[in-house]
């Protein structure tokens, strides 16, 4: 189907066929625009041609070092210009990008070292401890630690590690990068938040990328030169793949290491940031902000926002602060954003709550998925009645290779031609997903997925506890927080505080409690617990 009748000599060829990759971004940019603004952070600018032999020396560098094809490199990071680089540093010496939560334990820090294979982690001053810690407890010594010091934000290096730009002096500014034979090939292997036990390695390759990257150019309805603020952490799906996009359209990439209202202002107003992404916990940020945090600006600035659906109310707030927000909805198994709240100009009347509500929705598939839908347990489409419900499933280039070392979860959320999201939502009657609840009880707290099973996990290890369940309790500020209910033993004795703390000792700090309520959890008659009576007991809270 789709063939001539005769096509001898129509052979694929190096003239007419290249394996797409996001590498090719960048190596035209450097280019076509060598004098534009690459990467600013405050006084760190650098042009397009600066940040592309910054790129060689860093993949040359790491060639020296013995990384090579399928190798791993981790990184420990904030949003700061060395880890932009290492998005194509690292996959230009022919490796694989492992950008880590900087958030996360320990404990699941040394477990993704080790079930990824680091052999070298770029890793910030203020995280050397916990990498040093992580590496502790591996055996065979983890990944050689690289240290980056932000100058810029006044750092200093521990001493105890090469750092980052003495590295780089062993590289070479005109190497030649190693480009993917396949675009099938791995570009990235992002761990997801641990939802259901150990987290799980996500696989990226090239194709999904690229195709990812100039989708969002389309659905964001960029044009040449914007200036994007990192706001989105780059271990966050690869910062949704921004970082690629940006060479694409010959962008701007403004680092922002703190996430706050002062310097997020500051950075849209003196870098006249046009684009930025970020959970609706850094849009109430800028609702809240006090007046001598806030700066004018003329532009409009455009927002995609994800991880949470937005509350309609905090959408009819910060659109008039010069905002224009669009929401997306999607996974690490996707890239980050696979649909879109695309707006219709039919809609273009629509004021106050009737409005917002329209743009909380999750939208439709975006252009680079073949298909985004919700079906039912035999994976038929739901009706587009806005009342049933079922699981949104995704298929196309926008979707993972599977689970890296899992092969069962891999073919368990592929089943039936589709990936399954594990989250729940209707169809409405124009088409448009929305969520309407999250299957595996997921949390999702300023952007941060949390697993409740983890933390009734950490709860039950407490001696005083018999039995526990953890629901999502909403907040102003994050979103959701994570909500304890708790059944102490018999003459067992704990206060609300202790068991707060007993928690932070062994969690991340958002996955730790913020209420905890002690009371006979609801049942069934198998002894199965009704979260949805916790659920609802939480938002009265």
């Amino acid at each position: 189907m789709g063939w001539l009748p005769d096509e001898t000599g129509l052979e694929r060829c190096e003239a007419n066929y290249t394996p797409l990759t996001p590498l090719s971004f960048l190596r035209r940019a450097a280019d076509v625009f060598p004098d534009h603004l690459a990467v600013v952070y405050k006084s760190w600018r650098k042009s397009y041609a600066e940040y592309h032999a910054r790129v060689s020396r860093l993949s040359s560098a790491l060639a020296g070092k013995g990384i090579g094809s399928g190798d791993v490199v981790a990184t420990l990071l904030p949003n700061i210009p060395q880890h932009a680089e290492a998005h194509f540093g690292v996959p230009a010496a022919g490796a694989v990008l492992n950008a880590i939560n900087t958030r996360l334990d320990t404990g699941t820090v040394a477990y993704i070292f080790e079930h990824g294979g680091a052999k070298i982690a770029l890793v910030d001053s203020d995280l050397v401890p916990l990498a040093e810690a992580a590496r502790e407890e591996m055996e065979g010594g983890g990944p050689e630690i690289v240290e980056i010091v932000d100058e810029v934000a006044g750092r200093s290096a521990t001493g105890r590690h090469m750092t980052y730009e003495d590295l780089l002096e062993t590289g070479d500014p005109q190497a030649r990068w190693i480009m993917p034979e396949d675009e099938w090939e791995s570009l990235a292997l992002n761990y997801t938040s641990g939802t259901t036990g150990r987290p799980k390695g996500v696989v990226y390759h090239h194709r999904g990328a690229y195709l990812n990257a100039m989708g969002q150019v389309l659905s964001w309805r960029m044009v040449l030169n914007p200036v994007y603020l990192t706001i989105v952490p780059l271990f966050h799906c690869n910062g949704w793949c921004h970082t690629w996009m940006m060479p694409a359209v010959g962008g701007t990439l403004a680092c922002c290491r703190e996430i706050a209202a002062k310097p997020i202002f500051e950075a849209i107003a003196e870098e006249g940031v046009t684009h930025f992404g970020g959970a609706p916990i850094v849009l109430n940020t800028l609702i809240n902000a006090p007046e001598d945090e806030r700066r004018d600006f003329p532009q409009i600035v455009e927002v995609f926002t994800a991880g949470a659906p937005p509350a309609p109310s905090t959408l009819a707030k910060i659109e008039p602060m010069g905002f224009n927000v669009t929401h997306v909805y999607g996974l690490t198994e996707t890239y980050g954003p696979g649909t879109e709240c695309t707006w219709q100009r039919k809609w273009d009347g629509t004021e106050g709550a009737a409005r917002a509500d329209l743009k909380a929705r999750q939208g439709v598939a975006m252009p680079f998925l073949d298909h985004v839908t919700v079906t039912d347990e035999a994976m038929a489409e739901v009706p587009r009645d806005g009342e049933t419900k079922g699981e949104i499933m995704f298929r196309g280039n926008g979707v993972m290779k599977g689970y890296y070392k899992n092969s069962e979860a891999t073919r368990e959320s592929f089943t039936g031609g589709y990936f399954h999201s594990g989250d729940i939502a209707i169809l409405e009657e124009d088409g448009y997903i929305r969520i309407a609840d999250r299957a595996k009880d997921i949390i999702i707290s300023g952007g941060e997925n949390i697993s409740s099973v983890e933390v009734e996990g950490v709860l039950m290890e407490h001696e005083a506890v018999s039995l526990c369940a953890v629901v999502a309790k909403p907040d102003e500020k994050w979103g959701e927080v994570p909500c304890a209910f708790v059944e102490l033993k018999a003459g067992a004795d704990v206060d609300e505080a202790t068991l707060i703390a007993f928690a932070r000792e062994r969690l991340a700090g958002f996955k730790t409690p913020k209420k905890v309520v002690f009371e006979e959890l609801p049942k069934t008659s198998t002894g199965k617990i009704q979260k949805f009576q916790l659920r609802a007991q939480a938002k009265e809270l």
